[in-house]
């Protein structure tokens, strides 16, 4: 369906995460290994097993600027502006979104205007009428989709993705795909979200968050992920259009694949099968599929016992003996699991990896474990001159993705 034929290259991104705005953000917390988790007064956690999330600073987070629409737009505005694009250009929106949640939990708990007293009874409890249609439209990721096309005036097909935890690496991966073959010039991909109770509750009661504040991937005293704030847009430019209107392509994207193992709802598959597809699929379209030229890779990493150890087998498994002079780290240790916002944020910090030349570490290992045993640069950021690295990516439901990156 989708032919090979033009260099995909990234001129510009826009980012958003606990640690603040922009890239030195990340640089503060991500590559200096500085865990960004605190607890969050966000909403009440005294419910919860944990009150801990990688989540805005409550100063930030009562600015309107930290609605996610109003995030997404930010990013994209930045990412537009280091591309050298603006209003008017001829772009594909390309959101992975599953709403915003969090406005609309406020809505319903607060009522914020929207609560008349006159709602049904059941059970003896009034049931308070639901939002006015308007409250809701943020609920609706296409919608946030229109919303962020319309907002940057940018014309062009648009369209959200909503499977979960590969979300915007998916819509990475779809913009990629169609500039590769001559469907389009230009593609503004993104993700957000942003901690609220109702997902916060989900991953709570399925016992999967960390009690003590702290994520420890690939570490044998590991005990759960803990969510975080993360919003990011990147510009997809095919080279030659970046070429005839001088702009500076940051890094390539040559490789990329998609997998589904279909083996659980919610558990990765003991081997990580459907992730080594993806891996192997990335590679052989960068012309390397035995990953000899990788000098990182951006692992998943949620710091839980069942997916960092399918992982490490699915890593095994796709670079066989080569796996163990890869470096391998999970940001999800700085930034909390960003959920469908994870693809798009880790693919920029893969982007500055690549740029700065250094490694960011995986905070927080303490004791190797032997399901776990390649190299995690512990703790400490390593300089490293990479110049090809992987991001990849997991979700519920088996779902798999890889991107290939590569710096000129």
């Amino acid at each position: 369906m989708f032919g090979v034929s033009r260099e995909v290259t990234v001129t510009g991104y826009g980012v958003r995460s606990a640690f603040g705005e922009g890239a030195e953000g990340l640089r503060r917390g991500v590559f200096a290994g500085v865990p960004g988790f605190r607890p969050t007064t966000r909403f009440d956690t005294g419910p919860y097993r944990t009150a801990f999330a990688a989540a805005a600073p409550d100063g930030a987070d009562a600015v309107e600027g930290w609605a996610l629409r109003h995030a997404l737009r930010q990013c994209g505005d930045d990412a537009l502006r280091m591309a050298g694009l603006g209003a008017g250009a001829e772009a594909a929106v390309l959101l992975g979104v599953a709403g915003d949640h969090r406005s609309v939990t406020r809505y319903w708990r607060e009522g914020d205007g929207s609560y008349d007293g006159r709602g049904a009874v059941v059970a003896g409890h009034a049931v308070p009428r639901a939002p006015e249609g308007a409250r809701l439209a943020d609920a609706v990721p296409a919608r946030l989709a229109e919303l962020l096309a319309e907002g940057l005036g940018l014309v062009g097909p648009r369209l959200a993705f909503t499977n979960a935890c590969v979300a915007s690496a998916a819509a990475i991966i779809h913009g990629c795909r169609l500039i590769s073959s001559g469907r389009i010039d230009v593609a503004v991909c993104a993700g957000g979200y942003l901690v609220e109770e109702e997902t916060f509750g989900k991953f709570d009661s399925g016992r999967a968050l960390s009690r003590d504040g702290m994520v420890r991937p690939f570490s044998a005293d590991r005990s759960g992920l803990l969510l975080g704030d993360g919003v990011a847009a990147v510009v997809l430019e095919s080279a030659e259009h970046a070429r005839r209107r001088g702009a500076r392509p940051l890094v390539s994207v040559v490789g990329w694949g998609a997998a589904t193992d279909a083996h659980h709802i919610a558990q990765p598959h003991p081997e990580g099968a459907g992730l080594a597809r993806a891996a192997r699929q990335a590679l052989r379209l960068a012309g390397d599929p035995d990953g000899a030229s990788l000098d990182y890779i951006n692992a998943h990493g949620t710091g839980t016992k069942y997916n960092d150890g399918a992982e490490t087998r699915g890593l095994r498994a796709a670079f066989g003996k080569r796996a163990e002079s890869i470096p391998v780290s999970s940001t999800k240790s700085t930034t909390g699991h960003l959920l469908e916002a994870a693809g798009v944020v880790e693919f920029v910090i893969t982007v500055l990896t690549l740029l700065d030349g250094v490694l960011p570490p995986t905070a927080g290992y303490g004791t190797p474990d032997p399901e776990c045993d390649l190299d995690y640069v512990p703790n400490s950021p390593r300089p490293a001159d990479a110049r090809r690295a992987l991001t990849i990516n997991a979700a519920f439901g088996g779902a798999n993705t890889a991107l290939v990156l590569e710096r000129p």
